[in-house]
């Protein structure tokens, strides 16, 4: 007999051996959990599009990351390469990250050109890897233990901490690897294979996760497949990391490369990071690690599925940037089908009694319900959430000033607001287009990416005195128009400078000053925010500016 065919297929074998009670429900509670099991996909959709929606609807979602994206699809719905003029000018996405198969989003974009559409997909998307999942632990463990394991991965910390940052190319890969996996663990290795090998046009390192799957067909008994696909997902990281990706870069290179690089520490640094530092404290990696097991009660470190999770963590824990190490942001949505797929394997394959599988699931309830306080899902029943603030109004009011088409500088929150129909950057950027025919920042934000709050207030004296005239003022909110072409090297006046500042802070504009002479008054060079401004680390622009979109 060979090693596959000791596999118990569709759920049967030794798990229905040990768990006799948790088969034979009561005919009442069975229904009801079975009506639960086939609605729990359109109800975490429906969760999930809740906390997205109203996080852009209150204006929290941010140009790093939805901008990008939506700059993305809106230039695949065109039939253009994925320019991302939040990168820079032109910037051809390819050059930075291997994501493909967001281009799939551009029919529905064409449609609907709305940043609503890509919130709309992430919420499908996750929501649909609990279908594999619940129906493996509906067949292997039985009804009660399926609705657990369903609930358990659709509230997880690391699908609410992706639903409530922005989009991300990553929804695409949580239910390709929650169906490689499941049909994986149940018997189906061309079936695991086949879901695995689209995660190459996700992103460039989920290459290495394909070729991890194909070792555990090759564990599983499905020697040539196995190492064929292990083959392919290593090839195919190596192609996108180290020609297609430097193809399309301003640089000709792997712009990633350097977070994994010596870094300050040199050599030894490196070396640290890799190996002790990979879980030492006081990093947040440990905390990570744990939260990442925690929700299985830790039972998924029984199956050689959970090693499916060692690329993403190996390259996040061995980078220099330390925003990867964290629960924040997207980074361990991908892990979450991986360990939950791997509890139901190690219950599965590795014979429990029904003491030890009711205290493991009791666990795994306590756990998910512990962890739902600290992270976005519960935005979803809290009133703050359903509560429309002024300022958003008054933002709203300030934005349809702005033409459609128009080329626009604005502040990281109002980005998206803006991304669907205007060219738009973020203001003190780096890089940016130079001379945008609109600015619009948010004077008071306490998040002011990609710039201080002071180093913005000298940004925007900056602009008045290139010329740009305050065009209104609502609130907190500033918008600054540029002057005609033909008029753009002819200086403004001390005094009309001086009413701008004044209307830029709200305050009343003082006395007139002298005027110049004409011929002594110096013509300014186009503003733009190519140079970081006094006191600003390069280095750490950069960092910074990928970190959520890395």
């Amino acid at each position: 007999m060979s090693a596959e065919s000791e596999v118990p297929r569709r759920g049967q074998g030794r798990s229905a051996e040990v768990l006799p009670a948790l088969r034979t429900d009561p005919s009442p509670v069975k229904k009801w959990v079975h009506w639960s099991l086939w609605a729990m996909p359109g109800v975490l959709a429906v969760v999930y599009v809740v906390v997205s929606v109203r996080l852009h609807q209150r204006m929290l979602t941010s140009g790093y990351d939805l901008g990008i994206f939506e700059q993305m699809v809106r230039s695949y719905a065109h039939g253009d390469l994925p320019v991302v003029e939040l990168k820079g000018p032109g910037y051809n996405e390819l050059g930075d990250h291997f994501s493909p198969i967001v281009a799939t989003l551009a029919p529905f974009y064409r449609l609907w050109p709305s940043p609503y559409v890509l919130l709309l997909a992430q919420a499908v998307l996750m929501a649909a890897a609990v279908v594999p999942l619940s129906r493996w632990a509906l067949e292997a463990l039985g009804p009660v233990a399926a609705l657990i394991v369903g609930l358990g991965y659709g509230l997880s910390w690391g699908i609410a901490s992706a639903v409530g940052f922005d989009f991300h190319e990553v929804a695409f890969a949580v239910p390709l690897v929650s169906f490689s996996l499941c049909a994986l663990g149940q018997g189906r290795p061309l079936a695991a294979a086949l879901w695995a090998l689209p995660l190459l046009l996700v992103k460039e390192d989920l290459g290495l996760t394909v070729a991890v799957i194909g070792l555990l067909i090759v564990w599983r008994g499905r020697r040539r497949l196995g190492l064929a696909t292990a083959v392919v997902g290593v090839v195919g990281t190596l192609l996108e990391v180290l020609v297609i990706i430097p193809a399309f870069n301003p640089t000709g290179r792997y712009p990633y490369l350097n977070y994994v690089s010596e870094g300050s520490g040199g050599f030894a640094s490196l070396v640290y990071r890799s190996t002790v530092g990979l879980v030492a404290a006081p990093d947040p990696k440990p905390v990570t690690l744990v939260l990442l097991m925690a929700p299985t009660a830790f039972m998924a470190l029984r199956s050689p599925l959970v090693w499916a999770a060692a690329p993403t963590l190996l390259w996040r824990f061995s980078s220099n940037n330390s925003l990867y190490w964290e629960t924040r942001f997207q980074y361990s949505a991908v892990v979450m089908p991986i360990v939950f797929a791997a509890l139901i394997d190690g219950l599965v394959h590795k014979p429990v009694d029904q003491r030890l599988l009711r205290h493991t699931l009791i666990v795994v309830a306590a756990v998910t319900a512990l962890l739902l306080p600290p992270f976005p899902l519960l935005q979803a029943v809290q009133p703050s959430a359903w509560h429309t603030p002024a300022r958003v109004a008054a933002a709203r009011q300030i934005l349809a000033r702005i033409p459609d088409g128009a080329t626009v500088a604005a502040s990281n929150l109002l980005v998206p607001q803006l991304t669907g129909r205007t060219s738009v950057t973020e203001f003190g950027m780096p890089g940016s287009r130079p001379d945008p025919e609109w600015i619009i920042v948010d004077t008071t934000a306490p998040r002011t990416f990609p710039v201080g709050s002071e180093q913005q207030a000298q940004l925007i004296d900056e602009a008045i005195a290139q010329g740009y005239r305050t065009e209104a003022r609502v609130g907190e909110y500033l918008l600054l128009r540029r002057p005609l072409r033909s008029k753009a090297a002819r200086p403004s006046s001390p005094q009309a400078h001086q009413a701008d500042r004044s209307r830029a802070s709200g305050a009343p504009a003082g006395p007139p000053v002298a005027m110049p002479s004409p011929n002594k008054a110096p013509i300014s060079p186009p503003i733009s925010w190519g140079s970081v401004p006094t006191g600003t680390n390069s280095g750490s622009w950069k960092i910074a500016a990928r970190s959520a979109s890395g």
